[in-house]
């Protein structure tokens, strides 16, 4: 813990905050349990089944049986997800229903309805996650520039005025160990804190790779008579790592090199990210039908370190030419926004408005210094015998830009109760967004102003109390961030999406099942440029269309189960010389699948509860990267996990964990045939928490 609490005070860190559906007990006045009624990524309190749009909420429960600990991890359980290139183990980056979003950055996801993907943040930690929202289908209408396969929001554990006080520690196979710490409490009769801290250190599967995160959340809520609260959260993190692009295909061939290989650099050191994000989220009742919320975030973080990475392989098939780079980058994200949430009725229809406007500015700074090789073996590795310590050219400047986008919007969505079985949803948004790229390395800026408008239109009908079927259609867009290779910015993205689909609630609530079917269409789609990696290129146009199923709840007593299912098929539909129409996307398989099982009993008279399940995931063959002249391909794979836990009592509990199971080889995403991400051989983790 000291070295988190240095690490706080030592750099600029930030934080997020918004209010989470809990109660929380104003002891001091002895009033009984209030609703803070704020809300995820819907913005709204509807019921789920009400909603003409395929959700999948991942609880606390489910990631604590899963023993998951990033957002990577959540994901996978959830269906239309899968997993991309993501730089080097930099960060976090998935595609939704195929669409991966900007290649400049990680994946989109939210913190507690704020955006938390503008800048560099890091891998996800998931010591201060109380639950992940999966919102599929497009969002423009409420949050503007987004991806039309869908919206992540992650849901942020909040105080508690009943303490509570945990603390755990961990190690797994590879030698990585983990601690964290869970405190909550009150301050006073209206103040409550929250601290979840977490620090992870270790190696991994990969040779010469090892790891160091931190993490620091502190958050308070304040009660503020009967109609007003304040929230305030802080989120700093910092991640050390070195620059990890993976192994080679050699000729579009796997495998011809263990997965542990490593054929960067050791000597060029770790990559550090720093991250500090702050959010303030205010709400307050006017009456009993209206309420006004509110908040601002901020978010400063930066990323900067060497590294090797793969260029080609010679003529010999063995050699490796690499380039070596220094990215020194930094980004800081302004953001707020103010709505008007309540309830109207206009004869036998009732109407459940949102009105709200936002904005925000975000300057991102770039430099990199880089050294390709030459035309002999310089800096070069032997993939079959790597020998390391060679020493690249100087470096020189490559790029060198700033970048300042700014956005503000007004919103009104309008859900309606047509009828005891009929109910609509209507959504508008107007977009305002300028941007300036400056290329400080040939002094020139290219700038664009834009604008556009996102509806948004949803129909339920529900013909019994546990059956829901919806319709929905929408239209978005996505501004575009960096430069071409040409110097000039990209045009905005924009998509139509369409969805029908069914929800079913089946044993008194307890299963939620939820099946959907689309179809999304987008221009101007952005992915490498296959001339120079180093730069994006317009896909063209593309379309993703599918079928997902996802399964929830408890099937038996005390046996929870989470089950998901996507076909996902999704194709360049107008390419270029550089990029094959008709391609599928790389790194998303037409078919995968997920299923986690966790039952429990009770062991003898002494009331020891026992957790004993397991899981499977498959993950269809998927392509490897965008190139017409690549047939470059990953293979499909098939992966088991144990999960395990004994609580002999209700404060201590110990988990085992054993991920990949049968120990199977496979590659989990690819940016090129010189750049695969390989997937972690059999892990077992060992962890145990104590709560005070």
């Amino acid at each position: 813990m000291t070295a988190l609490a240095l690490a706080l005070s030592a750099c600029p860190f930030g934080a997020h905050a918004h209010a989470n559906d809990q109660q929380v007990v104003i002891e001091g006045q002895r009033q009984n349990y209030r609703s803070l009624s704020a809300t995820g990524a819907t913005k709204t309190d509807t019921d789920l089944k009400d909603l003409p749009q395929s959700v999948r909420v991942i609880t606390g429960d489910l990631l604590d049986d899963a023993g998951v600990t990033t957002l990577a991890g959540a994901l996978d359980l959830a269906s239309g997800i899968s997993r991309q290139s993501n730089l080097g183990g930099l960060w976090d980056s998935y595609a939704m229903r195929g669409f991966t979003g900007d290649p400049n950055f990680g994946s989109d996801y939210m913190v507690n309805g704020f955006s938390s993907s503008r800048g560099y943040n890091g891998v996800r930690d998931g010591a201060n996650t109380d639950s992940v929202e999966v919102l599929k289908g497009p969002a423009s209408a409420l949050y503007g520039r987004g991806e039309p396969g869908g919206t992540v929001n992650i849901v942020t554990k909040k105080p508690r005025f009943a303490p509570s006080y945990a603390a755990s520690v961990g190690i797994d196979r590879f030698g990585a160990r983990r601690s964290t710490v869970d405190l909550t409490g009150p301050v006073s009769a209206n103040v409550a804190y929250r601290l979840n801290a977490a620090y992870e250190q270790g190696d991994t599967f990969r040779d010469h790779i090892d790891i160091e995160r931190m993490l620091m959340a502190p958050s308070f809520v304040w009660l503020i008579g009967e109609a007003t609260t304040i929230s305030y959260e802080i989120e700093a993190t910092r991640q050390r790592a070195p620059f990890d692009r993976g192994v080679v295909a050699v000729n579009g061939v796997l495998g011809l090199i263990p997965n542990s290989r490593f054929l960067g650099e050791p000597d060029d050191g770790k990559v550090t990210i720093k991250s500090v994000g702050q959010q303030l989220f205010v709400r307050h009742e006017l009456n009993a039908a209206w309420s006004l919320q509110g908040g601002v975030s901020y978010r400063d973080s930066s990323l900067r370190g060497f590294s090797s990475q793969a260029n080609d392989i010679a003529p010999d098939g063995r050699t490796l030419r690499r380039q070596r780079r220094l990215n020194d980058w930094a980004g800081v994200d302004r953001s707020g926004r103010i709505e008007a949430v309540g309830t109207v009725a206009t004869g036998a229809v009732t109407h459940h408005v949102l009105l709200g406007a936002d904005a925000y500015a975000f300057d991102d700074d770039r430099i990199q210094l880089r050294r390709n090789p030459g035309a002999g073996a310089q800096h070069a590795v032997d993939i079959y015998a790597p020998v390391y310590g060679s020493i690249a050219a100087p470096l020189t400047l490559s790029a060198s830009t700033r970048e300042r986008q700014r956005s503000r919007a007004l919103y009104l969505q309008d859900q309606l109760d047509l009828a005891p079985r009929w109910k609509a949803l209507l959504g508008i948004r107007r977009d305002s967004y300028d941007q300036s790229v400056e290329n400080r390395r040939l002094a020139r800026t290219s700038q664009q102003s834009l604008g556009a408008t996102s509806p948004r239109a949803g129909l339920v009908y529900q013909p019994s109390a546990t059956l829901s079927l919806y319709a929905s259609a929408a239209k978005g867009f996505r501004p575009n961030s960096g430069i071409s290779l040409d110097n000039e910015a990209f045009p905005a993205e924009s998509s139509r999406a369409y969805e029908v689909g069914a929800k079913v609630d089946s044993l008194d609530g307890k299963i939620s099942t939820t099946l959907a079917l689309y179809r999304i269409t987008k221009d101007n789609v952005l992915t490498y440029d296959p001339r120079n990696t180093d730069f994006s290129v317009p896909a063209g146009a593309v379309e993703s269309k599918g079928v997902e199923l996802d399964v929830a709840g408890d099937i038996l007593r005390h046996v929870r189960m989470s089950l998901a299912y996507a076909f996902t098929d999704a194709v360049v539909t107008q390419g270029d010389n550089a990029i094959l129409t008709g391609s599928r996307f790389p790194n998303v398989p037409k078919h995968s699948a997920n299923l986690l099982v966790t039952p429990r009993f009770t062991l003898g008279d002494g009331g020891g509860v026992v957790m004993l399940g397991g899981g499977v995931s498959y993950v269809g063959e998927r392509r490897g990267d965008v190139a017409a002249s690549n047939s470059f391909m990953l293979p499909s794979y098939t992966t088991a996990m144990l999960v395990a836990s004994y609580a002999p009592n209700r404060r201590l509990q110990f988990a085992l964990n054993v991920d990949n199971l049968f120990d199977r080889r496979y590659y989990a995403s690819s940016y090129s045939a010189m750049w695969v991400t390989p997937g972690a051989g059999r892990n077992v983790r060992l962890n145990a928490r104590y709560r005070f």
